[in-house]
């Protein structure tokens, strides 16, 4: 049995332990499980402020006959063993990053096109279940893994480098840096286009590899390098907005599917609010003290230039491009260009 499965065994045993320490003390008539990997306080994550206000509307609204749990801090294993909890019905729900979506979807891997967002306003637009392409997303990922997505938002802002080796100003400072990625593949082919050594781990190794000198620097937007701590282990961040990628909440179909009418109804309002705070959380992380101001005072931060970034999307872009063909084949481009038609209207909406 691998490491995944064993994990998955384990939350299983200590939720259905759970489940009947609940049922002795007269719980509610449905239980929901949502697991992700961020902290718990509501403040400090997007995901740990929707679980928050979802529970406490869903628990509202039902009075009571929901029961909402919460399991932060990747308590139940990394996303993607998230995911196959849900997708297996040992809960019923996670919120997760890109990186573990696409061990279940890999066309998530679209988003992944370096420098295809222009800014926060025009993501904002685009991912998001109120487009167009968001709805056709939310469509094709249930056609191909049975996962109902409650809510689409970013990862909580554009992603930006951070290292200990020195600033970041050109595409000649990237040369043989190794810079820890998530395991995707695009991910890598990036950082590879730029004279960079990728480094897939896992999050909860990123820490102690930067720690260690496994990893020279990581990427990700502001929110997670602050709330990881990561400026205690690295000397300079790089405001580069190179990458922005979704978060999706999903849920178990059948599970849906096997609540009452007035239980999905509320699931639904309940979701959507809670995504919006969720979104709203992001921004604010981003402009407060506990954001970039918290960032710079222990790390020197610049900012690319934009002939800087048009040398790094001209190397990028291609090799990604190239990548995505290959191996998501003509659907995937297919949605490639969908999104990249929506970035385009949402632009010109500007």
């Amino acid at each position: 049995m691998n490491k995944a499965l064993k994990r998955i065994g384990k939350a299983a045993a200590v939720l259905t332990v759970a489940g009947s320490v609940s049922a002795s003390l007269g719980a509610a008539e449905v239980t929901m499980r949502i697991a992700h990997l961020n902290p718990s306080d509501p403040t400090g994550s997007h995901s740990a402020a929707m679980g928050a206000v979802f529970k406490n509307l869903v628990e509202t609204a039902s009075n009571g006959e929901i029961e909402v749990q919460l399991y932060p801090n990747g308590q139940l294993g990394e996303d993607h063993e998230a995911i196959a909890q849900v997708r297996g019905g040992v809960i019923e729900s996670s919120i997760s990053s890109a990186g573990g979506i696409a061990q279940h979807y890999p066309k998530i891997g679209i988003f992944d096109m370096p420098f295809a967002f222009p800014d926060i306003g025009v993501a904002t637009e685009v991912i998001t279940l109120d487009s167009e392409f968001g709805q056709y997303l939310a469509e094709d990922l249930m056609a191909e893994t049975g996962l109902r997505t409650l809510g689409l938002l970013d990862s909580g802002g554009f992603f930006q480098l951070t290292n200990s080796q020195r600033p970041i100003e050109s595409v000649a400072d990237m040369e043989r840096l190794r810079i820890r990625t998530m395991t995707l593949p695009t991910h890598e082919e990036m950082m590879s286009a730029l004279g960079a050594r990728p480094t897939p781990l896992p999050w909860a190794e990123v820490y102690t590899a930067l720690q260690t000198g496994v990893a020279d620097g990581q990427m990700n937007p502001i929110q997670q390098t602050a709330f990881a701590r990561f400026d205690e282990v690295q000397d300079y961040l790089t405001i580069s907005n190179h990458l922005i990628t979704p978060y999706l909440w999903v849920m178990n179909e059948e599970f849906y599917q096997g609540l009452s009418d007035e239980h999905r109804s509320i699931v639904d309002w309940a979701s959507r609010v809670a995504t919006d705070a969720g979104r709203s959380v992001s921004r604010l992380i981003e402009a407060s003290d506990e954001g970039l101001p918290k960032l710079s005072e222990g790390m020197e931060v610049n900012t690319l230039s934009d002939e800087a970034r048009e040398e790094f999307a001209e190397l990028t872009q291609p090799k990604v491009r190239e990548l995505i063909e290959n191996n998501l084949g003509e659907e995937g481009v297919t949605m490639l260009e969908m999104m990249m038609d929506s970035i385009e209207e949402a632009s010109a909406r500007r």
